[in-house]
C-alpha cells in the first residue's frame, strides 16, 4: 500500500485531462527512516470532525497515526462563516449586542456586559451601582452554565452519563431564571448600552438564592464521583500536560492557563464591575493537564456561587435604585413618555434611527469569561456604528495549543484533550 503523508492528505489533487483526480503511484511517498520501513506499518490518516459529537460543532481535526500514538495534529476551521466582526461594522452598538449572542452561545450574558463595558469605555459612560450589582449576577451564572455543559459533555466523552444528568439538570434551574429576566434562553441581549435591558423581575432573587443554597450539593456529588475515581483519574491525569511558560507562549487564559499554575484572572488584575470588592478565590493549578483543569472548572463553580450570594445581598440594599443612566440621549425613554411627550419622542426616534453616536477614538475591554479572556476592541470615526470591531475570542486562542496537546498521545486520548480545551465553534470561525 501507499504511504499517504499528511501533507499529501491535506494538498488539492491534480487532476487527469478528463477532470478526474490522479492516482498516486504505489510506493510514492515511502523514504528511508519512514515508520512504515522499521515497523513494517504505514503512517494512517483519521480524521475527527466535522461531523463528530466529539468535535464539539464543527472542527475537524487531521490526524496522523503510527499505531494508536498521534504523531501530528493539524485542526482545520472554517466552516461557519458568521462574519461577526464584519457585520458589527454596519450596526449601532446597542444593534451588535444580538451577534455577541451568538458567538460564545454557552455564556450570552456574559458576552452582551463585554461589549456594553467595552462600548462605555469608548463613550466615557459610568452606570449605576445596581447595573454593576446585576451584570456581575449576569457574568457568574453565564460562568455556572457554562462550566456545566463542559462538566457534562466532557463525562460523556469519557463515558460517564449520570454526571451529565447532574449539571444539566441544574443548568435548567439557571436557565428558568435567564429566560425569566430576559425572554430568552441562549440569545439574552440583556445590557444595553448604558444600562440594562430590563430589571430582575419579582421573585427571580429567591430562586436565585435558592439555587445558591443547593447548587454546591450537586458539586459535592460530582466531586464525589469524578475526584478520586480510578478510570477518571487515569484518562486525565498526565494528559494533554502543557507547562508554565509555555502556556504563556500559546497565550493562553482563562482555567487552560491557570491549570498550568499561571495566577492570573481578569476579575483580580484588572478589576471590573467592581470584582474588587468581592471576596472569592482564583483556584490554580499545577501539573497543566486535563485533570487540573477539571479541578479548577469545579473549583470556580464554588467560587461563582459565593459571588453570587454577595451579589444577592448588595442587591438588596439597592432595591428601587436605577438600573440605567439618567441621560436620554443613550437610554431609550419609557415607552408611556415617549408616547406623551414631544421631547421624549424627539430622543426616542434619534435613537433609534441614528444611533449613539461615539466620539473618536478606540476602546479595548477585556473580561474574564468561563473559557478566558474575552475582548471587545472598537475604533470609532465618531459615528454611531464603528469603523472597526475585533474580538479577542478564548476559544479561537486556546485551540492554538491543541496540536501541542495532541502530539504523542493516544488516539482515545484526543477526544480527552479536545474537550478539555473547552471550545464553542462560534467564537472560532467567526
Amino acid at each position: 500500500m501507499t504511504t499517504r503523508t499528511l501533507e499529501m492528505a491535506l494538498a488539492t489533487p491534480s487532476l487527469d485531462a478528463q477532470g478526474r483526480p490522479t492516482r498516486v503511484p504505489l510506493g510514492v511517498g515511502t523514504t528511508k527512516g519512514d515508520p512504515a520501513d522499521e515497523f513494517g506499518a504505514e503512517p494512517m490518516l483519521v480524521n475527527i470532525g466535522p461531523q463528530h459529537p466529539a468535535t464539539h460543532g464543527v472542527l475537524r481535526l487531521v490526524l496522523e497515526l503510527e499505531g494508536e500514538t498521534v504523531l501530528r495534529c493539524i485542526p482545520h476551521v472554517g466552516y461557519l462563516h458568521s462574519g461577526f466582526e464584519k457585520l458589527g461594522e454596519y450596526r449601532h452598538y446597542n444593534q451588535i449586542i444580538p451577534l455577541t449572542d451568538r458567538t460564545d452561545y454557552l455564556s450570552p450574558m456574559a458576552n452582551n456586559v463585554c461589549l456594553a463595558l467595552a462600548v462605555e469605555k469608548l463613550m466615557g459612560i459610568e452606570i449605576t451601582e445596581r447595573c454593576q450589582v446585576l451584570r456581575v449576577i449576569a457574568c457568574e451564572m453565564s460562568r455556572i452554565i457554562s462550566h456545566l455543559v463542559w462538566l457534562g459533555t466532557t463525562g460523556i466523552d469519557l463515558g460517564a452519563f449520570t454526571p451529565f444528568l447532574w449539571s444539566f439538570y441544574e443548568r435548567e434551574r439557571i436557565y428558568n431564571l435567564q429566560e425569566s429576566w430576559t425572554g430568552a434562553r441562549l440569545t439574552t441581549s440583556l445590557t444595553r448600552v448604558g444600562g440594562m435591558m430590563a430589571d430582575v423581575p419579582d421573585g427571580f432573587e429567591a430562586g436565585l438564592r435558592q439555587f445558591c443554597q443547593s447548587f454546591p450539593k450537586t458539586l459535592d456529588e460530582v466531586d464525589t464521583m469524578f475526584t478520586r475515581n480510578a478510570i477518571w483519574c487515569g484518562r486525565t491525569q498526565g494528559v494533554g500536560v502543557i507547562g508554565h511558560d509555555e502556556a504563556i507562549n500559546y497565550s493562553l487564559s482563562g482555567p487552560m492557563l491557570r491549570a498550568s499554575g499561571v495566577d492570573y484572572d481578569v476579575r483580580k488584575d484588572r478589576p471590573y464591575l467592581g470584582y474588587e470588592s468581592y471576596d472569592f478565590d482564583v483556584p490554580v493549578g499545577e501539573h497543566g493537564d486535563i485533570y487540573d483543569r477539571y479541578r479548577i472548572r469545579l473549583e470556580e463553580m464554588y467560587q461563582s456561587t459565593r459571588i453570587l450570594d454577595q451579589a444577592l445581598d448588595r442587591l438588596a440594599k439597592l432595591k428601587g435604585a436605577p438600573v440605567n443612566v439618567s441621560d436620554p440621549k443613550v437610554i431609550l425613554p419609557p415607552k408611556s413618555r415617549a408616547m406623551s411627550d414631544m421631547e421624549a419622542m424627539i430622543f426616542h426616534f434619534k435613537q433609534v434611527m441614528e444611533g449613539v453616536p461615539a466620539p473618536i477614538g478606540e476602546s479595548y475591554m477585556g473580561v474574564e469569561n468561563p473559557k478566558g479572556e474575552l475582548g471587545y476592541y472598537f475604533v470609532s470615526d465618531g459615528t454611531a456604528k464603528p469603523v472597526r470591531w475585533r474580538i479577542r475570542p478564548p476559544s479561537f486562542i486556546n485551540l492554538a495549543c491543541l496540536p501541542r496537546l495532541c502530539e504523542g498521545a493516544l488516539l482515545s486520548d484526543v477526544i480527552a484533550i479536545n474537550a478539555s480545551v473547552d471550545i464553542v465553534m462560534g467564537e472560532i470561525d467567526r
